[in-house]
């Protein structure tokens, strides 16, 4: 099992949008970086678990946790021109881009910020703190053993 974490601004994508979805399951796509495509592409698998965090706003905080459930596929959205997230230069027989599902597993009872993250010694070279712009990033074990101590879940 790996472990993710996957950025989200609360106003396109929130952890309140995810907890309204059928079955508590969404698609994570939209990426369009190609090193967090790669992620999602080459090393994501189902059972592995992501951070699920809200960015673009103050605090940005890690605010629940959810588990992939699929394996990755294509991102159809990027053939679809009267989508956000078309891209032309992605076609089906030669795609670019991938997603995955994702689905609620826990909620932190209080969101872990990412001032307070920072506060951690043990957490100076995660990810997050040293490429804050990548979307789909990964988390080293003992970097989510920490950050689980931090707060409290509580299942959803």
């Amino acid at each position: 099992m790996k472990f993710w974490l996957l950025k989200s601004e609360p106003d396109v994508y929130s952890w309140n949008d995810l907890k309204k979805e059928k079955n508590l399951k969404t698609s994570w796509e939209g990426i369009r970086n190609y090193q967090a495509r790669n992620f999602i592409r080459d090393e994501m698998h189902p059972g592995d678990l992501a951070f699920f965090y809200h960015s673009n706003i103050k605090p940005a905080a890690i605010v629940g946790i959810v588990e992939i459930v699929s394996k990755p596929c294509v991102d159809h959205f990027a053939f679809e021109k009267e989508h956000r997230y078309f891209d032309p230069k992605s076609n089906p027989q030669n795609p670019v881009w991938y997603m995955v599902d994702v689905k609620a597993h826990q909620e932190f009872q209080e969101p872990i910020t990412i001032d307070r993250i920072k506060t951690i010694p043990e957490l100076e070279q995660m990810v997050l703190l040293n490429n804050s712009r990548l979307s789909v990033q990964p988390v080293k074990e003992d970097e989510w053993k920490i950050i689980l101590s931090l707060a409290p879940t509580k299942s959803i």
